[in-house]
């Protein structure tokens, strides 16, 4: 038995690597903003799907060529999941699913503690009226209707419309703070 002679392969994986790395880095970022992903991302699937080929069968004649192509279908199918991902309407309640659970600890406290503070800030930004109101009812007394509006000096009927007005204006506040993300994870 003769030894066969090897086909004409495509460059050792080292090679491979080290020729192909600044080609792949400059095609994934151009093509990673578009679908809505890192590049890091894309690189690495690509450079996946390039070991798997490259030798057997189906190894690319022309690595740089298959690269090229094989992220601009990366980053195609990486739009297409973007648009079945749906996130999540509100964050997880922290009292629901077991303890320990991601809705508790140190990460669950910073994001409160974070939510507290830009409300607060919020609040100190309103208009005179809607700050006291807000402040008096956001105390830690939790005050009845009664001895909020008998702490502002204001009939208890004139209260919920005042109230109702100010919790618009917070609500536009924070809403202009905070980036709208669309249907794809981009903000707007």
């Amino acid at each position: 038995m003769t030894p066969r002679e090897p086909a004409a392969h495509p460059p050792a994986a080292p090679d491979l690597v080290g020729s192909l790395t600044r080609l792949l880095a400059a095609e994934s970022d151009a093509e990673a903003a578009a679908a809505g992903v890192e590049s890091h991302d894309i690189q690495q699937a690509v450079w996946l799907r390039l070991l798997e080929r490259l030798h057997g069968p189906g190894a690319p004649e022309d690595p740089a060529r298959w690269l090229r192509g094989a992220v601009r279908a990366e980053a195609r199918r990486a739009r297409r999941a973007a648009v079945r991902e749906l996130p999540y309407g509100r964050e997880p309640d922290a009292r629901c699913g077991p303890a320990g659970a991601a809705g508790s600890g140190p990460e669950r406290a910073a994001l409160d503690a974070e939510r507290r503070r830009a409300l607060r800030s919020a609040v100190r930004r309103a208009p005179a009226r809607c700050q006291r109101l807000l402040s008096a009812m956001l105390s830690p007394s939790d005050p009845t209707y009664r001895e909020i509006a008998g702490k502002l000096g204001i009939s208890q009927g004139s209260l919920g419309p005042m109230r109702s007005r100010c919790l618009g204006c917070l609500r536009r506040m924070l809403a202009a703070e905070v980036a709208v993300p669309d249907h794809r994870g981009r903000v707007r």
